[in-house]
């Protein structure tokens, strides 16, 4: 593990690789390491020490799915009611062929619409509901 301090923080699940059409096998692990963290406390340091600790939780009960078409990311979206925020995850696959969770920040109502209604993000179908 190269000191990098990995720490697994979710899974790829089958609902999100029927959802996205992934060609991935569900239960992928998802990651977490000092980079990672490091690199969400510089770009987005007010959305990370807010919902820094729901990492967890976004990746395994998101509200809505995507692919970022410009770097291929699996976007992890969950609507905090309490504030109206939409947080984003963004996950990335390494060179190790291991997926981290590189981003966090809060996406406005207005453009969670704009992306819903574009088809860059859907409703998670959840199978057994």
């Amino acid at each position: 593990m190269n000191g990098a301090q990995l720490g697994k923080v979710g899974e790829i699940s089958e609902d999100v690789i029927h959802t996205l059409g992934l060609s991935l096998t569900p239960r992928t692990p998802i990651y977490i390491g000092r980079t990672n963290i490091s690199h969400m406390l510089y770009r987005h340091p007010d959305a990370y020490v807010k919902y820094g600790s729901y990492i967890s939780e976004i990746l395994n009960r998101p509200d809505y799915v995507g692919i970022n078409p410009r770097d291929g990311s699996v976007e992890y979206v969950k609507e905090f009611r309490v504030d109206n925020d939409f947080v984003k995850v963004a996950v990335r696959v390494a060179n190790s062929g291991r997926f981290f969770a590189r981003s966090l920040y809060v996406l406005s109502p207005s453009r969670v619409n704009t992306f819903i209604t574009n088809g860059a993000l859907k409703t998670l179908t959840k199978s057994g509901e």
